[in-house]
């Protein structure tokens, strides 16, 4: 018989979309175009050329029109109705969508849709640092701590319970430093965000 620990350990993509893009005159950021798609089509195909078989996208503004026009598929959909609360509600619906999938998910590779800056290299590097479901590993930039992060499974009751308002793992995260596995990703991603008018160039 198979045990948990013979099997390869799943580690999930868990893509926060909700995001309603505010400062961007109200243009969800999942549907901001970047290289002719959508922009969530976009981080999803960045999660899955790193190897994550599983990906969990958390939808919250225009959901719907979201669903309709962009092309997801095999990913697990997730609404988060009180996703204008900040990204502590996404992130708390997405680790209880990934406890719920019956592949068994190991940990948590949790990509920003409004990151495009961050590829494929970085995850993989990012998904490299597990080694059990007790691990916390993320992005460094410069010494500054980005995404994407990795959280093992033995974190997410932690982390949803400390996950509210805007200020998503940011507390977990700090009180658990120690135990965090940083990731330099510094020569192969670009952390910035699209949040203005003005970063709108970033895309392409």
């Amino acid at each position: 018989m198979t045990t948990a620990e013979d099997r390869t350990p799943v580690v999930a993509g868990l893509l926060l979309a909700a995001g309603g893009g505010r400062r961007l005159g109200g243009r969800p950021k999942a549907l901001l175009s970047h290289r002719g798609r959508p922009l969530v089509e976009y981080a999803v195909g960045v999660l899955r050329e790193a190897g994550c078989e599983a990906v969990h996208v958390v939808l919250g503004a225009s959901a719907e029109v979201v669903r309709e026009r962009a092309e997801l598929p095999g990913c697990v959909l997730v609404d988060n109705p009180e996703w204008a609360e900040g990204m502590g509600s996404s992130l708390r619906a997405g680790l209880a969508s990934l406890a719920a999938d019956p592949r068994g998910v190991d940990a948590a590779l949790v990509l920003l849709v409004d990151q495009p800056g961050i590829g494929a290299e970085a995850v993989v590097r990012v998904r490299a640092a597990y080694g059990s479901r007790d691990s916390l590993a993320a992005a460094s930039y410069d010494g500054q701590r980005g995404h994407p992060v990795l959280f093992g499974a033995g974190h997410w009751a932690g982390i949803a319970e400390s996950a509210v308002g805007d200020r998503g793992a940011r507390d977990y995260l700090a009180a658990h430093r120690d135990a965090i596995t940083p990731v330099d990703c510094s020569d192969v991603a670009e952390p910035y965000d699209i949040d203005t008018e003005a970063d709108l160039a970033h895309l392409e």
